[in-house]
């Protein structure tokens, strides 16, 4: 008994200092990330090739995504709204729901469970079979052609993955309405433009690119440094989806507090 119980005792610290080291090691390598982003040459074709293969092809879930989105809200917030004779409200509601809120997280989420995985595992199989390595020995900086590439692409194509889900929203929200209690489209697009302000949109938008950089920099954290074989390249794409999803949610947190302080009014 006593022997389980300072094995015990022995593994409580040895989880901690895992904790801080690898939370140390991200630092590092966010502060590597940006030195060499910097630095030429710049690697532009290889950017635009990430954001096609880690943005576009993320379109089709993320279209499906934006007309729920507006098509559920609209029939969830209908029977509320006309308890209090407000319905012509629900344009306005749905659209500021989705601009600066549900738009922006929800393809986050949607974002980082299929870019942070996939990173993950790239770089991690990379990783395990030597060709980073290999890349070092040709004379090749890996990280800059693996890591700077991948995370820039992530990070810019996010804000517009997420307009197009906003949009797309709306057209759900739309939709919905003809079933409810039809409108023209004139006049509900008349009245998303009068809900909708600068306030709302830059916001909501903006945040995606803290949102962008955190799904490709935690999944080329956790696939760059993967070891223990195929196991470890697992690993390192399960945990780099649960990191990514959990630290665009608490940065979301952040963000609504600093927006609510710099836009009292909005």
């Amino acid at each position: 008994m006593k022997k389980e119980q300072n094995s015990e005792e022995e593994t409580k610290p040895s989880v901690l200092i895992e904790f801080f080291n690898n939370l140390g090691i991200l630092q590092l390598f966010i502060i590597r990330f940006f030195k060499d982003l910097i630095r030429p040459p710049y690697d532009f074709a290889e950017i635009s090739k990430h954001m096609y293969e880690l943005g576009v092809k993320t379109m089709p879930i993320v279209s499906v995504l934006g007309l729920i989105i507006g098509f559920v809200l609209a029939l969830q917030s209908q029977p509320v709204l006309a308890r209090f004779g407000a319905e012509s409200f629900l344009p306005a509601m749905v659209s500021i729901s989705v601009v600066r809120e549900l738009g922006p997280v929800l393809t986050a989420l949607i974002f980082a469970g299929r870019v942070s995985s996939g990173i993950g595992a790239e770089l991690g199989s990379m990783r395990v079979t030597e060709q980073i390595d290999a890349m070092e020995v040709s004379a090749i900086d890996p990280f800059k052609f693996l890591v700077v590439t991948r995370v820039t692409a992530t990070t810019l194509i996010l804000p517009i993955l997420t307009t197009y889900v906003i949009f797309l929203s709306i057209f759900g929200c739309y939709i919905a309405i003809q079933f409810i209690s039809p409108i023209s489209p004139t006049l509900y697009i008349g009245a998303v433009i009068d809900s909708l302000k600068f306030g709302d949109f830059i916001p909501g938008v903006g945040k995606t690119i803290f949102f962008g950089f955190l799904a490709g920099i935690i999944g080329a954290f956790k696939g760059y440094l993967a070891e223990n074989g195929t196991e470890g390249v697992g690993k390192a794409s399960t945990t780099a989806v649960v990191y990514a999803s959990l630290l665009i949610l608490i940065t979301d947190a952040v963000l609504v507090k600093l927006t609510i302080w710099l836009w009292p009014t909005s």
